[in-house]
């Protein structure tokens, strides 16, 4: 019987650390996605000198900020769409001329 307990334990722990680490993993994918999208907005000319801030949920990107331009905000977008592991862009950027 001692077996199958300590089997039965070892299988409910497993169960109760692996989204954990699964946690984890989603939290550094979604770290390199931000940091992949603010380069490429930083590097951008269209872009660059905008008021963007980024926020990455599970693969989401959310643009939210100010643009002086229209092309800017679809500029973004883009941009943010292109970057390896992104499922989708929420884009809430404002238009603000100046």
């Amino acid at each position: 019987m001692k077996p199958r307990r300590l089997l039965a334990s070892l299988i409910l722990m497993l169960a109760l650390v692996a989204p954990i680490f699964a946690a984890d993993k989603q939290t550094d994918a979604d770290n390199l996605i931000y940091d992949s999208v603010r380069e490429k907005l930083a590097g951008d000319v269209v872009v660059k000198g905008g008021a963007i801030d980024v926020d990455v949920k599970a693969g989401v990107v959310t643009l939210t900020g100010h643009v002086q331009e229209p092309k800017q905000k679809a500029k973004a977008e883009s941009l943010a769409k292109k970057v390896k592991g992104v499922k989708s862009v929420v884009n809430n950027l404002q238009i603000t001329p100046q």
